[in-house]
């Protein structure tokens, strides 16, 4: 399996800062609608977000951190599961707020393909149910496909759409001409790196744009100008993934595009 994270070069950790931690999950999966439990995880993200306290964040500059990991091989499932359910541990025990974008669905396919226990992602499943009835819970969990309509004037929950009409420029160069299941299947067939990049920084757009809308959603941030996304993106990992430094990356950065 592959795994990145945006502290594994670090000598030391960070120093914990005092204010609200929130974090972000995204599952990517192949999907078999016409066999049980027939869809299968491949890549997950994870975006955590300190908002300190008493301060207005520079929301397009923030800082985060970023941890990802996509499989080698089709039999390395059941790693994944792993790896997710001890990163949903972590997140249970240290986060203020959780977030993610049909959140139940991403849930769902990782307990429905796991043949190994999973406590952390149950439990996470059983917090996301009673979210609307345990609004003090700890940590609190948003699922900004439901959640967020109280910021919303469109009737379409897509993330896409849910970002547009909160200012946030999402463009998916990586889609263009393709799909995920065509990118996945390249890279397990051939190997081809960089269709491997392109879902997972993909997934991390979705990640990153899932902690934004929930940061409004939660009072936590704002912002009246757009945010190009794709910027904050590359600050974080144009020295990881090549395909950042691609020129169809790259035109997104220009906000005169």
């Amino acid at each position: 399996m592959i795994a990145r994270s945006s502290e594994e070069s670090r000598a030391v950790p960070p120093r914990p800062v005092p204010g609200t931690t929130l974090a972000a999950i995204d599952v990517e999966w192949s999907k078999n609608y016409r066999v049980t439990n027939g869809n299968i995880p491949f890549c997950f993200s994870v975006i955590r977000v300190t908002v300190p306290a008493g301060t207005a964040p520079d929301v397009a500059g923030m800082s985060y951190h970023y941890t990802s990991a996509y499989v080698e091989t089709a039999g390395e499932t059941q790693d994944l599961i792993c790896a997710a359910d001890a990163e949903v541990a972590r997140l249970l025990d240290h986060a203020d707020l959780i977030a993610g974008h049909q959140l139940c669905s991403d849930l769902a396919t990782l307990a429905r393909a796991a043949t190994v226990a999973a406590p952390a992602i149950a439990a996470l499943r059983a917090a996301w149910h009673r979210r609307r009835l345990a609004q003090d819970a700890h940590p609190r969990v948003i699922d900004t496909r439901y959640d967020v309509g109280h910021l919303l004037s469109g009737t379409s929950r897509r993330l896409v759409d849910v970002c547009a009409g909160l200012r946030l420029d999402v463009t998916q160069p990586e889609l263009r001409g393709t799909s995920m299941t065509a990118l996945h299947r390249r890279w397990l067939d051939t190997g081809d790196t960089r269709a491997r990049e392109k879902i997972t920084v993909l997934n991390l757009r979705h990640c990153l744009s899932t902690a934004l809308v929930a940061m409004r959603a939660a009072g936590l941030g704002s912002w009246t100008a757009d945010i190009n996304v794709n910027q904050m993106l590359a600050s974080h990992l144009r020295d990881r993934f090549a395909w950042t430094a691609d020129p169809a990356f790259t035109a997104l950065l220009d906000d005169r595009r």
